[in-house]
């Protein structure tokens, strides 16, 4: 779930929120509240898969007088164990706030459920550009290659950072990662399956199996979870992220993992899932695959020729446990489509994806490492 100004219409509508609850704990949290001496008023910003998001404003509703909350779905949603978790968030855009990391401030967090009704934060709002497709229809060619490289610069900063200096020694195991991972999205995507797919069912044996050497001995970094353009606010003007946002599956890993990510815009073709596979790159100015994974290794010190063959050989399993895991959330957003109780008006057509993704996944488990 993403927060920009200007946002095209329909994707901003007003309501959900009992103002008359949280203003008063607004104005016991949240500096400067009391200061903005005007009515407070809510807008949702539709879009995301989980949780709700309003922008509130008080007074003029300018600088210093807005702010984003951010909550859980309420009770009716179902959660399953340790999604939506907005505490999470909270806790690690705090720990980035003085890192080269670009977050925004967080303010108050409410774990006190009787509230709102739900759990929810407080940060601030990022005034910035928001990019929906990754392809960046509407940029200039230059503009486009220079903001895929800031995003490629900025999960280096990521990787970089240092979690226990940063207090997050608790955030979550350091080894095992894979191990943890792929049986963690086994169990979600078995909680949630709306039916079976018999591509999720092969990964799920074939990725325990082929866990790369490096990836069991590799230090843990901190990782985002769910590191793409869509999640970055750019500034209004320059190829420069402002802000990263959408922490809810950030945790401590492996970074190859998280980069891979980010990397399966290049593999998803244009449409729901907003990828570029299939068009022109070098006419867009969008980076090759390749050339994208090489400026990585630069600049996180894997720029030798073993140390990034070895990268390149273990391509795909990192690829393919992505996309086994972004298959299980796909089936959790079908799942909630199916109850009613998606955020996202467009959840049905984005559930629907969990079975092309997935074997898209072990198509990749059984490819040749990329040249």
């Amino acid at each position: 779930m993403t927060v920009h100004t200007g946002a095209p219409p329909g994707q901003v509508r007003a309501g959900g929120l009992d103002l008359d609850a949280l203003r008063p704990w607004l104005s016991r949290h949240l500096p400067g509240f009391e200061s903005a001496r005007g009515a407070l008023q809510a807008t949702r910003v539709l879009g995301g898969q989980s949780n709700p998001t309003w922008i509130l404003r008080a007074g003029p509703g300018g600088p210093g007088c807005t702010w984003v909350l951010r909550a859980k779905p309420g009770p009716a949603a179902g959660l399953l164990p340790s999604a939506h978790a907005i505490e999470r968030e909270f806790a690690v855009m705090r720990a980035l706030a003085d890192t080269d990391v670009p977050v925004p401030a967080v303010h108050a967090l409410c774990e006190d459920e009787s509230v709102l009704g739900a759990a929810f934060y407080v940060m601030d709002f990022v005034e910035g550009r928001i990019f929906r497709e990754a392809a960046l229809p509407g940029v200039s060619t230059g503009e486009r290659a220079a903001i895929h490289d800031e995003a490629n610069r900025v999960i280096v900063a990521l990787h970089r950072a240092d979690w226990r200096a940063l207090g997050l020694g608790d955030f979550g195991r350091a080894d095992a990662y894979f191990e943890r991972m792929i049986g963690r999205w086994s169990r979600q995507y078995r909680a949630s399956a709306t039916r079976p797919i018999e591509a999720m069912e092969r990964l799920i044996d074939w990725l325990p199996q082929h866990i790369p050497a490096e990836a069991r001995e590799a230090a843990a970094t901190l990782v985002h979870g769910d590191f793409r353009i869509e999640n970055l606010i750019f500034h209004p003007s320059e190829p420069r992220v402002l802000a990263v946002l959408d922490w809810e599956l950030s945790t401590l890993g492996h970074p190859l993992s998280d980069f891979a990510y980010h990397c399966m815009a290049w593999h998803h073709r244009p449409g729901v899932l907003q990828g570029f596979a299939g068009l022109d790159l070098a006419a867009l100015g969008i980076p090759g695959e390749r050339a994208y994974i090489e400026r990585y290794c630069a600049r996180t010190g894997r720029s030798s020729p073993q140390a990034l063959a070895e990268v390149l050989r273990d391509w795909n399993f990192y690829l393919a446990c992505n996309l086994f895991r972004l298959s299980a959330i796909l089936q959790g957003i079908a799942r909630r489509a199916e109850d009613g109780t998606a955020a996202n008006p467009s959840a049905v057509a984005i559930g629907a994806m969990a079975t092309p993704v997935a074997e898209l996944g072990w198509s990749l488990a059984q490819a040749a490492a990329p040249r």
